[in-house]
C-alpha cells in the first residue's frame, strides 16, 4: 500500500516518526510536506496531499500539522477527498467504516506520537462497510458535484 504524508513545520518530528513507522510496516510512504522547522503553510501539503489521493498515485493520506483542522479542510476542497480529524483511534477507525474517509489528519500539539500511532492503525486496518453507509457517501457526492459544476458555471 501506498500512502502520501503531508505536514506543516510544526509537525516535522510526529511526520518523520509516522513516516518510520509506516515504512517499518512495509508500506511505502511518499513525503510532501515540509522536513524543515521553519514556517510552512499547511494548505500546501494538505493540497499536495489530497491531490496524489483523489488522482489515485496513493491509496490514502495522513496529513499532520498543529491541530490537524487546517490541513485537513485544505484538503477536504479537493473534489472527491473525505478527510478526517482524528484524535483518538476509535474516530479514525469509525471514519474508514462509515465515511469511506481517504485522508486521516491529527494534531502534533493535540496528540502524542503513540496516540498518532494507534489513529493510523486503526485507521489502515478499518475496511469500509458500505451498506446504510453508502447513502450517505452518495449525499456528500452529491453536494460536491452540485458545488463542482456551480463554480463550473461561474
Amino acid at each position: 500500500m501506498k500512502l502520501a504524508i503531508g505536514n506543516d513545520h510544526v509537525a516535522v518530528e510526529m511526520k518523520k516518526e509516522i513516516r518510520e513507522y509506516l515504512e517499518g510496516k512495509g508500506y511505502e510512504v511518499i513525503n510532501v510536506g515540509t522536513d524543515s522547522s521553519e514556517r510552512f503553510n499547511y494548505p500546501v501539503s494538505g493540497y499536495k496531499v489530497a491531490r496524489m489521493v483523489a488522482d489515485g498515485e496513493v491509496d490514502g493520506g495522513i496529513l499532520i500539522c498543529g491541530t490537524g483542522v487546517g490541513i485537513s479542510l485544505s484538503a477536504n476542497k479537493v473534489h472527491g477527498i473525505r478527510a478526517c480529524v482524528c484524535s483518538d483511534p476509535y474516530t479514525a477507525k469509525l471514519s474508514k467504516q462509515h465515511n469511506n474517509t481517504n485522508i486521516i489528519a491529527f494534531g502534533a500539539r493535540v496528540i502524542g506520537i503513540e496516540t498518532a500511532k494507534m489513529i493510523v492503525d486503526e485507521w489502515l486496518n478499518a475496511k469500509y462497510e458500505g451498506g446504510r453507509h453508502q447513502i450517505r457517501i452518495d449525499q456528500i457526492r452529491e453536494i460536491e458535484e452540485t458545488q463542482h459544476l456551480k463554480a463550473a458555471e461561474e
